[in-house]
């Protein structure tokens, strides 16, 4: 069976990347089409693999500038041609699924999220830009939201990484979707050798402005609490400008490193709304309870009151309660059980429950031809 893996760009490693890292450990010689790619920053296993670029890649400084080129790529998805290949799986983030599959192959869609920029997410990103941007922009996502409803009807199956994914698949694309969470790198998160002091809280993200850090560092300033934050990004220099005494931003640091920080932490502070969320669960695989945002995809991994506590307003206020209702009762939390919950969103959970559900897909789709 000849699979094609349409991925939205390949030029680092995070946790969509993670997934296709799967889909490649599923189907070893399956090809990847993406709309640019920087092979160098991609890990052996994708950059070992035969990959595509579409016409994207060839606009000037495209491995850069890609997002700049949005509108551009509905266009160069429907210029593949994918009609040697017998299954089709696009990983949707960024534009993938409105490639044209040929009628003999099923297309199965795995929704890490709908694109946000143009839909749920768009009055945030749209008031950052500039006058004439913002009056570009709006005229390309209406043409986009248009695009991307209409290809919908191109997928013979949604799979979504979370329940939250799935009811923004359901509102704008009026589709179904089952449920497979993402893999977390249970090799890499585990619970520490023995016990460690925990004495600080932890804040691990990209600094853009929808994480909310600049959130979570208020309402440490002036508390008797000490915070780490760790990650980089857009807001990095404005939140260093005015950091509070007990709380010390590290940056990036590297993947081997951060373990110790997860396993070292009082508790993981989440205010995001997100699609799913790699970083609790792995928080949680260290044995780590995690204090987050009540909605999204969170609500997919964090169990209340056994490995963490929800609150309910993305405020200072709403997080210094959830700070103090943890500390009260901080001694029940089990860092076995918080460990134990956690494995079951492994990689090999992952592909099991992928691979019933490309199973389920073939059966359906080779009874009706």
């Amino acid at each position: 069976m000849k699979v094609a893996i349409i991925h939205y760009w390949l030029v680092g490693m995070r946790g969509g990347e993670r997934v296709l890292e799967e889909f490649i450990r599923l189907y070893p010689d399956a090809d990847i089409f993406t709309h640019v790619a920087d092979v160098e920053a991609l890990s052996p296993l994708l950059a070992g693999q035969r990959i595509f670029q579409t016409s994207v890649s060839r606009l000037p400084g495209a491995r850069k500038h890609y997002q700049k080129y949005l509108g551009f790529m509905p266009r160069a998805l429907e210029e593949l041609d994918l009609s040697a290949y017998d299954l089709v799986i696009s990983s949707e983030s960024g534009p993938a699924k409105g490639v044209i599959a040929p009628p003999h192959a099923p297309h199965i869609c795995y929704v890490h999220s709908p694109m946000r920029y143009i839909w749920d997410h768009y009055p945030s990103y749209s008031s950052r830009l500039g006058r004439l941007s913002r009056a570009y922009f709006s005229r390309l996502a209406h043409r986009l939201r248009i695009w991307d409803v209409t290809t919908a009807a191109r997928v013979d199956c949604f799979v979504a990484n979370s329940n939250f994914v799935a009811r923004r698949i359901r509102a704008y694309y009026n589709r179904d979707a089952c449920v497979v969470h993402p893999p977390v790198d249970l090799e890499a998160y585990r619970l520490p050798k023995a016990d460690s002091p925990r004495e600080t809280y932890l804040f691990v993200s990209q600094l853009v402005p929808y994480k909310r850090a600049d959130l979570v560092i208020e309402a440490f300033r002036g508390q008797n609490r000490r915070l780490i934050v760790v990650g980089d990004g857009s807001q990095r220099s404005e939140l260093e400008r005015d950091l509070p005494p007990n709380v010390t931003l590290l940056g990036r640091v590297e993947n081997d490193d951060l373990p110790h920080l997860y396993q070292t932490a009082k508790a993981l502070i989440f205010p995001a709304e997100e699609d799913f969320g790699i970083v609790p669960v792995e928080a949680m695989a260290c044995g780590t309870p995690v204090l987050a945002y009540g909605r999204g995809g969170a609500r997919d991994s964090v169990v209340e009151g056994k490995t963490g506590l929800f609150f309910d307003r993305q405020d200072t206020s709403a997080i210094n309660d959830v700070l103090d209702s943890f500390e009260a009762v901080e001694s029940t939390f089990d860092p076995v059980q918080i460990h134990a919950h956690a494995s079951g969103f492994g990689a090999e959970r992952f592909r099991r429950e992928f691979s019933a559900v490309v199973e389920q897909v073939l059966a359906d789709h080779s009874s009706k031809t």
